[in-house]
C-alpha cells in the first residue's frame, strides 16, 4: 500500500489504502492547508521530478536539500565526526544518489531532528541506513505520523548523541523543539543547528522566534527567556537555520541575545 506525502508540509504518513482525509500536522494552527485543499504525492512520485543536492557547508559538514524545492524547503545537514555521522532534520525525497553518496561517507550513525514540520520521510532515511535511531523528544511524539521501530523518544532537557554532539530541549515552536549542538563546528568554535527553533532571518545577523512563521503568532516573553537559557551555556560562534545560505557566520552567541532582546522589546516585555 502507498505511502502518502503531503504537498505542504512534506510529512510522510503510514501505509494505507486511500489518501488520509487531512494532514494533522497541515490542519494545526502552527501550519495551514492551501487555498487549492489538502494534496498528497509519493516518494515514487516525487522522484521522478526531484533529486537531492548536497553542498559542502564547512569541513564536517554538508547540506542536503531537495532539487527543485519541495513542501516547506528546508535543508537537512550532514554531519561527519571520527565517531559516527548524524543526519541533522530530515526531507521527504530520499533517492539512490544520495544514500550512495553518504554510505561513501562512512553511512549514517543517528537521526535527530528538531520538530515535527520536518519529520517529513524520517522513516525511510532510518532504513534506508540499516535503521539507524532517529532521536526526538518524547514532547513531540503525538505528531510522528508513520510509527517504527527506530524512534528514540528521549526526556529532558539535553541529549548526548556522540562526543562533541548533544541536543539541547528549548522548547517554543513545539513543546520539543531541539536544536544541536557541534562542539567542533566552526574550526573548533563551536556550532548550533537550529531548525526553527532559533529562526535564522534575512539579514543573517539575527534570528527570530515564533510559535508559527507562516500564520505570524509570536511567542511569549517566557518562552523567548526559556530558549535563551537553554543555549546559553553553550560555545559556539556560528549558527546553522533551516534554510540555504541562512548561516550566521560568525558571532552567532551575541546574535543570539540581541535578537531575543530586541524581540522582547517588541512585544513590549523589556525596557
Amino acid at each position: 500500500m502507498p505511502l502518502f506525502i503531503c504537498t505542504t508540509c512534506g510529512t510522510q504518513y503510514a501505509e494505507r489504502d486511500h489518501t488520509p482525509v487531512a494532514c494533522c500536522i497541515c490542519e494545526e494552527e502552527r501550519q495551514y492547508v492551501r487555498k487549492t485543499g489538502q494534496q498528497w504525492t509519493t516518494l515514487e512520485k516525487l522522484r521522478i521530478n526531484h533529486r537531492n543536492s548536497l553542498k559542502a557547508k564547512e569541513p564536517g559538514l554538508i547540506g542536503i536539500g531537495i532539487d527543485p524545492q519541495f513542501a516547506i524547503g528546508q535543508r537537512a545537514l550532514f554531519l561527519r565526526t571520527p565517531r559516527g555521522n548524524v543526519l541533522w532534520d530530515c526531507l521527504s525525497l530520499l533517492d539512490e544518489a544520495v544514500v550512495e553518496a553518504i554510505n561513501a561517507m562512512g553511512g549514517l550513525s543517528a537521526i535527530a531532528i528538531s520538530h515535527p514540520h520536518y519529520y517529513s520521510s524520517m522513516v525511510e532515511w532510518s532504513r534506508a541506513f540499516g535503521g539507524v535511531p532517529i532521536y526526538l523528544h518524547a514532547d513531540d511524539r503525538e505528531w510522528v505520523m508513520r510509527p517504527d521501530d527506530s524512534f528514540v523518544f528521549w526526556d529532558g532537557d539535553i541529549r548526548e548523541l556522540l562526543d562533541g554532539v548533544t541536543l539541547i530541549r528549548c522548547g517554543g515552536h513545539f513543546d520539543g523543539g531541539t536544536v544541536l549542538h557541534w562542539a567542533g563546528g566552526a574550526g573548533g568554535k563551536g556550532a548550533l543547528f537550529t531548525g526553527d527553533i532559533l529562526q535564522v532571518v534575512a539579514d543573517r545577523k539575527h534570528v527570530s522566534f515564533m510559535y508559527s512563521y507562516p500564520n505570524f503568532i509570536p511567542l511569549s516573553a517566557s518562552a523567548i527567556e526559556k530558549i535563551v537559557k537553554a543555549v546559553e551555556p553553550l560555545g559556539y560562534d556560528r549558527l546553522y537555520g533551516a534554510f540555504w545560505d541562512l548561516v550566521i557566520e560568525t558571532d552567532g552567541k551575541a546574535a543570539v541575545q540581541r535578537s531575543a532582546e530586541r524581540y522582547l522589546r517588541a512585544i513590549g516585555a523589556s525596557p
